[in-house]
């Protein structure tokens, strides 16, 4: 599966992937507020691998996309689906903390939205973030998702507990979106 934006593609992520996803992945800066913190690089490796193995869309199951430039090269970022139940998908996101701030995560995520409500079509799609990683939560209310909870002191960060909200939408609002209807 591969999705194609203005200048993006998002992709399978590969095996020589493995030293930039890790180099990024590892960095502070960028795992500040994840949820996965690789230790080395036979655990990226590994990662990669177990990816190739399991059917895209198997209930339970994560696809992480690779965010690359439109011409296929290179990785920037990842994004990932994990596909909670037949209706729901659970969305993620990292990018290189020298693709930041640059629209990327945006125009990924919109790929990654049309994806989920229309070719898959699936009822629901959230993303769980720490409320301290401010241009995350602009970013999800930006493409129209709405915090629909907020879990006190929710998971760990490596620091110690942090809350973690909760940022939904529906298919039907995502369609009323793109038509410009209420």
């Amino acid at each position: 599966m591969e999705l194609v934006t203005a200048r993006l593609r998002l992709d399978a992520l590969r095996p020589d992937d493995a030293p930039l996803l890790f180099a990024y992945r590892a960095d502070a800066a960028v795992n500040r507020y994840q949820g996965w913190r690789p230790i080395t690089l036979v655990e990226v490796t590994h990662f990669i691998e177990r990816q190739l193995t399991v059917e895209f869309g198997t209930p339970g199951s994560w696809r992480q996309f690779a965010i690359r430039p439109r011409d296929g090269t290179g990785l920037i970022g990842d994004l990932g689906l994990h596909f909670v139940d037949p209706d729901t998908v659970e969305l993620g996101i990292t990018l290189a903390l020298a693709q930041q701030s640059r629209g990327f995560a945006g125009e990924a995520m919109r790929a990654a939205l049309d994806l989920v409500f229309g070719t898959l079509g699936r009822h629901r799609a959230y993303a769980a973030v720490d409320p301290r990683n401010v241009a995350c939560v602009r970013l999800l209310q930006g493409l129209g998702l709405r915090q629909e909870a907020l879990f006190r002191e929710g998971w760990r960060d490596g620091a110690g507990f942090a809350d973690e909200a909760i940022y939904a939408l529906l298919a039907r609002e995502w369609r009323a979106m793109a038509t410009g209807a209420d």
